[in-house]
């Protein structure tokens, strides 16, 4: 039997994203000054260092700009879960986003194919996390 699956711990600064994927939202930092979102959360904006950054809500629409199949466990927690398919969505707002793909085959997955959110609700936990499948699924 596998460890069991580590949980995220938010900090201040990341509370707001983790709160708003408990709600099944996505809400991303953007920054006036910079005139773009940002992620990972942070308390300056990059590139300007002002202090303006405002939680905005998106969609979450995607496209998958990198993926691996991984028919090995990544860490004792997944040993029961192959394969897995760890992958990098840039958001259609800009940012990318470290992730895990869900419903798909992996023979069927393509770089540059279009992806939708998946919430996964992690039991017990209180935490949902942010997955990404096919978006013609």
């Amino acid at each position: 039997m596998a460890e069991p699956m580590p949980v995220p711990e938010p900090t201040p600064v990341s509370q707001p994203f983790w709160d708003a994927l408990a709600q099944h939202r996505i809400l991303v930092q953007y920054s006036p000054s910079a005139g773009r979102y940002v992620f990972y959360p942070r308390t300056l904006a990059p590139g300007t260092l002002a202090d303006d950054l405002e939680w905005r809500e998106i969609d979450g629409a995607a496209t998958l700009y990198t993926y691996t199949v991984a028919r090995r466990p990544t860490g004792p927690p997944w040993a029961d879960a192959l394969p897995q398919l760890p992958a990098v969505v840039q958001w259609d707002v800009g940012p990318r986003f470290s992730t895990e793909l869900v419903d798909v085959d992996p023979e069927n997955i393509r770089i540059g194919m279009r992806v939708a959110p998946v919430f996964c609700d992690l039991p017990g936990t209180g935490m949902t996390l942010l997955r990404y499948r096919p978006a013609d699924a």
